[in-house]
């Protein structure tokens, strides 16, 4: 899996599993771009993209549920980088909350930063992409097809965001681009497993129910980026991967009922 010199966009790319997929690009020798909305991260991001070994490190701040910053910020990624041979769309919002008590605006939120974030982003994109040979992988949630509790606005959000990737890979495969989206387990460290697991006792429990017995990594989940925009995954688009231990196949399980645990435990 070479990238040297490749122009990869990482839109959401300052923390968690989205800055772990920039950095393992930027590893392989790839001229890597990351934006979120603060500009802070961006900065910090950009320096660590370059003592991975970027080629080159670029990042802008734009808020996604604004089409034209996101237009004007891939836009300036282009004249910086030439043509997008891979693009990483991973801005996502989450809160716990049962919908009898979320307010429609709070839905709307999450609707507006996870589906109409990544409308965004594809549609602003899609002139700058390589043609043929891009590689688009939307970052998805197991929310998209597994019921939470307490997830009603990320449940229909990420949902939206699957059929996106779908569709999409019917209309711009004709373009020579594919595009899939990646569902990542419990991945350790990132700010949602830590908290709906906030102890050790909570964490062993967890890991209990993956069958490969023992939580996510930020890299597990880069490494299936890294395969789907390589030319080992030339011919696989449309597809919905889980990096997740097997831990879907149960279902939504403990996860599924804790957050709803957790929200009517907070209410008594």
């Amino acid at each position: 899996m070479e990238f040297e010199g490749k122009a990869v966009v990482v839109v959401g790319g300052t923390s968690g599993i989205n800055r772990g997929i920039a950095e393992a690009f930027a590893a392989g020798g790839a001229r890597v771009a990351v934006a979120s909305r603060s500009e802070q991260k961006v900065a910090d991001t950009v320096a660590a993209l370059q003592a991975a070994g970027a080629a080159e490190a670029h990042g802008a701040a734009f808020d996604v549920r604004d089409a034209g910053a996101v237009v004007e910020g891939l836009a300036g990624f282009h004249r910086a980088m030439g043509d997008f041979d891979v693009l990483v769309s991973g801005a996502a919002g989450n809160f716990p909350a049962l919908t009898a008590e979320m307010s429609v605006n709070a839905f709307r939120t999450v609707v507006e930063i996870d589906l109409m974030g990544t409308v965004h982003v594809m549609k602003a994109a899609h002139g700058f992409l390589r043609k043929p040979g891009a590689s688009i992988v939307n970052i998805s949630a197991p929310q998209a097809y597994l019921p939470y509790e307490g997830q009603a606005h990320v449940c229909a959000a990420k949902a939206g965001v699957d059929q996106i990737t779908r569709t999409l890979a019917l209309e711009w495969g004709r373009e020579g681009v594919r595009i899939n989206s990646v569902v990542p387990g419990f991945i350790e460290g990132t700010e949602g497993a830590d908290r709906l697991a906030p102890t050790e006792e909570a964490k062993a429990g967890v890991i209990s129910d993956i069958p490969l017995g023992r939580l996510g990594r930020a890299e597990d989940v880069a490494g299936m980026c890294l395969f789907l925009a390589s030319e080992m995954g030339a011919y696989v688009s449309g597809q919905v991967i889980a990096v997740d231990g097997a831990l879907y196949q149960r279902g939504s399980g403990r996860l599924g009922s804790m957050i709803g645990e957790m929200l009517r435990g907070a209410k008594g």
